[in-house]
């Protein structure tokens, strides 16, 4: 299996062009003010403008009115959005762009109840519920919780890092990661090793071969 990896909370052009050139499926850029790694629209379209083609550019959403995100989709050319607050269906999809919605699980009823509301979602984010906030916590839930069952596209978010990223895929067989705080020298600056250390360490699973043909 190969593991789709995003890196969030990009604040830096170093950073979002490094991780590209480790190999990241997408980076996110995070517009919400209530964030440590919250960027400018300014500073998302230099990262933007830096970033290597067919990386996916993520922009994440918390609470939003619908005109502060069309705002930022005219001054920004992001291919998908990620809700990570109280965001209904009806919401998400008005924008036209594919979209993830994050659950903040506390239990399988949260899984559950997200797959069947969030039918149209490109993908479901499961991430750790934190009292007041909204994602970046570096804290992790019971992945064990995750029902083999679910068929619908999901990602794994939550206390995940290098060293615990190789347990966190065995354990849950996720099939796509986004990674923030556990990468980071400080909220928003991403550290190189860490960035490294967590794509060697994913590596294992890769299945993709060279295909001499077009």
């Amino acid at each position: 299996m190969n593991i789709r990896t995003k890196i969030c909370g990009m604040t830096r052009v170093e950073d979002a062009q490094f991780a590209a050139q480790l190999g990241v499926d997408a980076i996110g850029l995070i517009f919400f003010a209530g964030s440590k790694r919250c960027v400018t629209i300014g500073q998302a379209q230099t990262i933007v403008r830096a970033i290597a083609p067919f990386v996916t550019v993520v922009g994440l959403f918390v609470n939003a009115r619908a005109d502060e995100i069309e705002d930022v989709l005219a001054k920004v050319p992001l291919d998908m959005l990620q809700f990570h607050g109280d965001e209904n269906a009806e919401f998400c999809r008005q924008f036209q762009r594919p979209y993830i919605k994050a659950v903040r699980v506390q239990n399988r009823g949260d899984i559950e109840t997200a797959a069947a509301v969030y039918t149209d979602a490109r993908a479901l984010l499961f991430d750790a519920a934190v009292s007041g906030q909204y994602g970046g916590t570096g804290q992790s839930f019971d992945w064990q919780i995750l029902p083999s069952t679910l068929v619908r596209p999901w990602v794994l978010s939550g206390g995940l890092k290098p060293e615990n990223i190789v347990s966190a895929i065995r354990q849950s067989n996720a099939l796509a990661i986004d990674v923030c705080s556990g990468v980071e020298q400080a909220p928003g600056v991403k550290d190189k090793q860490k960035m490294q250390d967590l794509m060697s360490a994913i590596s294992i699973f890769s299945t993709r071969s060279v295909d001499s043909g077009c």
